[in-house]
């Protein structure tokens, strides 16, 4: 593919709830475009952008993936993107690199919970969008009804530029309110023709509610409009244009994009109505300790790219997509990682197409492309010169959600787990992996069960690295409740030198707030000063066992205040083990209890669903701090709730709101765990220890 100017760039991306059409959108537009022969099909498994093997399995996209074409002059980027949660780092990426995006409507279904999230999304970055409503050749179409109930749930502030001629089996072509036109498909080519008289009248009802909400963000247009009553089509594309840009108005379209009809419309809406990244958003950036500011997109400016995707591939090795903001990035090049501080060798530079590569020259400002093998890139890092070093906003990702424990089913796996599981990690930064010393897990947190079960088939399928995901266990922590004194002698003789240690603790709670404190209050020198260390020692150590359950003792003051020794049998490992003596008879009678992680969480839900949720949370044993509006429909409701209690919290919430809700949740501090549930979680460590 030849290299395109800024202003013949189009970045778009697709965003929809599963299953709407996004990927057979791009395969009706690569067809048109003449770039493949024919359309592929999910469930054949033969298209494009879903090429990965868990997406042909599982007949559904799983990441992001870039198909450019070339319609009339202009360099489409298509970014098909996933359509089901889980894999939202994807579209988080996505929507830092496109101008402008088309939100996929179910003509039967309607609004659907991914089309809240993604709508969501594009709000908050400002990103200028079409909703297309698709699937109109299907039985129970219903283009008013999927309106209306967009209006109802999500934006009243949207207006239809297409209507739909026929519907179901009859769908044959749309009427075109700005050309007021009929347009009628045939293998995704169209002849204009006569709108039908069933829809003149409504086609030019609504043809006057888009002038005027044309007009309304231009004064010029305004005034022509009110004075004349009427605007060319020229007119009407120009501010159309800007008003599309500037997010003031969010038009509807609608088609099939398995029958390809109304998709060249489409096609041709891109390259004469979407924004150029000459005239899409700036993005925020700042030099090295400096202040922000706004930079544009232009081939005169510093250097500025930014990696938006990482690809893990076992024989190519790391892909780095990217975007090129500002000035020329070119092959055979040393660039420098502002993020990361370090320069990285550029060699060959791609143009992607699903699976596809090819090589490409030099990357024009707004242009997007793939480099591989870069050594320390990843997700979000900023590339340029080190003469002139920039920093561009960090793409912000979600906290994981839910976490699993991640074991290898034999030892050959074992061994690559750890680096095959980082090479995931890197390409993904919803993806979080680290192993607990307490709990002795490797443990893996994602953004739900599918995400993380699709780690598992990607360790097996890319690295031939097999693993089982299990619960994981919980941190829990012990300490007392009550003052106690105890005393510990070590005393051994068998034939020599023997061994001697003797001493008298008294253990006291402390605050949560410290974990550990050591007193010697020795006095006259009945324990030599040289072994006071190695009974500090013996009590961490034995603290570090644990007592009621084995898991480490915390908020405990240990302080020394007698004993005795022998000048030939004492040592410091005789004093050790008196201070371990010690200190379990002491743990024994200061009321030994169980401590439970408490996690502050943070849940944002429609107030529909707020009851449900709290009568959740009350059966978690959570404690409901306060609430607050967020937006007009939703509230945030923050608790706090055992750790326990939240490991399958993101299936949970997902089920009470139909996926509506969404929620962080982050570590708080250790409370009591009730007597009831203690037996049980110590009767578990029980059995786990007799089992290892």
């Amino acid at each position: 593919m030849k290299s395109f100017e800024s202003k013949d760039i189009r970045n778009i991306g697709f965003y929809a709830h599963g299953g709407v059409g996004k990927t057979s959108l791009a395969e009706a537009m690569l067809y048109n475009a003449k770039l493949i022969e024919r359309i592929g099909s999910i469930d054949k498994g033969n298209t494009v952008c879903d090429y990965d093997p868990d997406e042909i399995q599982r007949r559904m996209s799983i990441s992001s993936a870039i198909a450019p074409l070339e319609w009339k002059g202009k360099k489409i980027n298509i970014i098909d993107n996933p359509g089901f949660i889980d894999f939202v780092g994807d579209i988080i990426g996505s929507l830092r690199v496109v101008e402008a995006g088309f939100l996929l409507l179910s003509s039967v279904a309607g609004v659907e919970v991914g089309t809240e999230v993604m709508w969501h999304y594009l709000e908050e970055q400002h990103v200028p969008r079409v909703i297309f409503v698709n699937g109109m050749d299907k039985e129970n179409a219903n283009f008013d009804q999927a309106l209306n109930k967009f209006k109802e749930i999500l934006s009243e502030d949207i207006i239809p530029i297409y209507l739909p001629i026929g519907n179901a089996e009859t769908f044959k072509g749309i009427v075109d309110l700005i050309k007021m036109k009929a347009l009628i498909f045939s293998n995704g080519e169209y002849k204009e023709e006569e709108i039908p008289p069933d829809l003149k009248a409504k086609a030019e009802e609504i043809r006057v509610q888009l002038i005027e909400k044309i007009a309304e963000n231009d004064e010029e247009l305004m005034e022509k409009y009110f004075s004349e009553g009427e605007l060319s089509e020229e007119e009407l594309k120009r501010g159309f244009k800007k008003a599309f840009a500037e997010c003031q108005i969010t038009p509807v379209a609608c088609g099939s994009a398995v029958k390809n009809i109304a998709v060249s419309s489409l096609m041709d809406m891109i390259v004469e109505i979407f924004p150029s990244p000459l005239e899409g958003r700036p993005i925020k950036a700042k030099k090295p300790g400096g202040e922000e500011f706004d930079l544009h997109c232009s081939s005169e400016e510093l250097l500025a790219a930014q990696v938006f995707k990482t690809m893990a591939d076992p024989f190519v090795g790391k892909l780095s997509f990217f975007k090129v903001f500002s000035g020329v990035f070119s092959p055979d090049t040393i660039v420098y990682n502002s993020s990361k501080e370090t320069e990285e060798r550029i060699t060959k530079i791609y143009y992607m197409c699903g699976k596809s590569q090819e090589v490409a020259g030099r990357i024009n400002p707004g242009d997007i492309a793939v480099t591989a093998k870069l050594q320390v890139t990843t997700t979000g890092d900023t590339l340029c010169t080190k003469d002139n070093q920039i920093i561009l906003e960090s793409i912000v990702f979600p906290k994981p959600v839910m976490i699993q424990a991640i074991k290898a089913k034999t030892k050959a796996d074992e061994d690559k787990l750890t680096t095959s599981l980082a090479r995931l990690v890197e390409e993904d930064p919803t993806l979080h992996s680290e192993r607990n010393h307490e709990t002795r897990q490797l443990l893996i947190s994602g953004m739900g069960e599918s995400h993380l079960d699709i780690v598992a088939s990607r360790l097996k399928r890319k690295f031939s690295v097999n693993v089982e995901l299990q619960k994981p266990l919980i941190s829990y922590r012990e300490t007392i409740k009550s003052r106690a004194t105890a005393e510990g002698k070590h005393k051994k003789q068998s034939g020599g030198r023997g061994q001697f240690g003797h001493v008298w603790l008294e253990l006291i709670p402390l605050p949560k707030d410290k974990h550990f404190e050591f007193v010697n209050k020795i006095v006259g020198g009945v324990v030599p000063k040289n072994y006071i260390p190695a009974v500090e020692k013996g009590v961490v150590n034995t603290m570090a066992e644990g007592f009621v359950a084995g898991y480490p003792i915390t908020n405990v003051q240990v302080t020394i205040y007698d004993g005795s020794y022998h000048t030939v049998d004492s040592s410091d490992i005789a004093f050790q083990l008196a201070a371990r003596l010690a200190f379990r008879k002491g743990m024994e009678q200061a009321n030994p209890i169980l401590l439970e992680p408490i996690m502050n969480v943070e849940i944002t839900v429609p107030s529909d669903y707020m009851g449900d949720v709290m009568g959740d949370l009350n059966s978690k044993r959570g404690r409901i701090l306060g609430m607050e509006q967020a937006g007009k429909k939703n509230q945030i409701i923050k608790a706090l709730v055992p750790h326990a209690e939240m490991l399958n919290y993101c299936i949970d919430l997902r089920s009470i709101t139909q996926g509506r809700g969404r929620f962080s949740m982050d570590f708080s501090h250790y409370e009591e765990v009730p007597a009831s549930l203690a037996e049980k979680v110590i009767e578990e460590a029980r059995k786990a220890k007799e089992e290892s």
